[in-house]
């Protein structure tokens, strides 16, 4: 008789949990960036799944590499905008969802995807 009166809970406690949104905290999908290693290797780097609403500054472009980063390509399911400079700031440009890239010419060093919060 128990098992009976708690399945009715368990099967509504999954269809709420089920019913819940999914968190929209991240870009699904890749970017990809290439660049010169400080030993002098051509490398390109990936952003799986990148966080939506923050600045993240480009791994592998340390104090020891000052060459920044190029070809950029966005292949996740959200707009990016590149920078020329760490923490987003300098030149930027966006990069559409899916398709977006930018040649060897566009010169980033960090990236952000969906609008970053204001500090208001």
């Amino acid at each position: 008789m128990r098992l009976r009166s708690a399945f009715p809970a368990v099967l509504g406690a999954a269809l709420l949990l089920a019913a819940v949104p999914t968190s929209a905290s991240a870009a699904e999908g890749q970017f990809r960036y290439d660049y010169v290693t400080a030993e002098g290797y051509d490398v390109t780097g990936f952003l799986n799944n990148p966080p939506n609403g923050v600045c993240v500054n480009l791994p592998g472009l340390d104090s020891e590499n000052s060459a920044p980063a190029h070809s950029p390509k966005n292949r996740t399911d959200t707009e990016a905008t590149v920078y020329a400079d760490a923490d987003c700031e300098g030149a930027s440009f966006n990069l559409r969802p899916h398709t977006g890239g930018g040649s060897e010419r566009l010169k980033l060093r960090s990236v952000s995807f969906g609008p970053i919060p204001s500090e208001d």
